[in-house]
């Protein structure tokens, strides 16, 4: 394997990532984090559509095997699922942490013990998942965290509904950004999750990301992932996630060597019983045609899936 150094290393060897800190807790104060821009006080514990305060809220940190081989291996991702979300899909399949908000809050100096025990368990690196609303308190963490040793790449997981502003201050600090791409049609997007410009923020994210980290480097002896964008799509019923536009608008905006999850694991959980069109799963004719759009539109790199089987509800 070759030798790999995080970039927020060097980052906070510079003293730049202080700064990062200060500026993301400062966003708090009348947060603009992410496109809702509730604009609300977190710092004095008010909180707006995402229910979040001045902590981080957590469900759960542990090993986990159930991403993308590039990103776990054989030793595992060392995840956090964060409760709690700022665009709250009714179709979540982590409605409990999403919409529910089954957890609770942790300090900065607890996630950063956090952090080095799954290091030190072995995990291959740190995957933050739904970071948006928390980005400050992982950025506080973080700093926390290096002093002590951390040493392995960060994996940002979010749904891509992001301003760019904030994303900005993770400029040298995450490695891999793994983004969804969930909706093209912003009708569509404000029937699922009330956020009818989820699409525009979505694209302007995503070129934020990509110019930041380009596109995945995997590494050639150990097949994991260590700088990049991952992008992932979940196929949705009845052609709602508009998966050809978004792929056309990857392969020509982005890059054509974007590397790309198309996912057929939807499931109608959470409110999905309240949109009839998403009472039906993803058929393996479905898939296949996903698949052939996203070549036909440009895409060259296109996560296997073997053994891959379709059974329904």
């Amino acid at each position: 394997m070759t030798c790999f150094e995080p970039s927020y290393i060097e980052t906070f060897r510079m003293g730049l990532l202080r700064d990062k800190v200060d500026k993301a807790r400062e966003m708090l104060r009348s947060c603009t984090l992410c496109p809702r821009e509730c604009r609300v006080d977190r710092l004095s514990d008010r909180r707006g559509i995402c229910r979040t305060g001045k902590n981080a809220p957590l469900h759960c940190y542990k090993t986990h095997l159930g991403d993308e081989p590039s990103l776990v291996g054989k030793a595992g991702s060392g995840a956090f699922f964060f409760t709690q979300c700022n665009l709250l899909c009714i179709f979540c399949m982590n409605y409990e942490m999403s919409h529910d908000g089954h957890g609770r809050e942790i300090s900065d100096a607890e996630m950063a013990d956090m952090m080095l025990t799954l290091q030190n368990l072995g995990c291959l690196n740190i995957h933050f998942i739904t970071p948006t609303h928390v980005m400050p308190q992982i950025l506080s963490a973080l700093e926390i965290a290096v002093g002590k040793g951390l040493r392995i790449p960060l994996v940002y997981n979010s749904s891509g509904y992001e301003n760019v502003e904030a994303l900005r201050l993770l400029e040298g600090v995450i490695d891999i950004y793994m983004p969804d791409f969930k909706f093209w049609d912003p009708d569509v997007s404000e029937k699922l999750c009330r956020a009818r410009d989820y699409p525009e923020k979505a694209r302007k994210a995503i070129l934020e990301m990509h110019r930041q980290v380009g596109d995945l480097v995997i590494d050639e002896s150990s097949g994991m992932a260590r700088r990049g964008l991952l992008l992932r799509h979940l196929l949705m019923p009845c052609g709602m996630a508009g998966t050809r536009d978004i792929m056309r608008f990857v392969a020509r905006e982005i890059s054509p060597n974007t590397y790309v999850n198309i996912m057929p694991q939807f499931k109608p959980l959470g409110r999905s019983h309240k949109i009839k069109e998403l009472l039906q799963p993803i058929s393996e004719e479905e898939y296949a045609e996903a698949l052939r759009a996203a070549r036909e539109e440009g895409i060259e790199r296109i996560e296997k899936r073997p053994g891959l089987v379709f059974m329904g509800f």
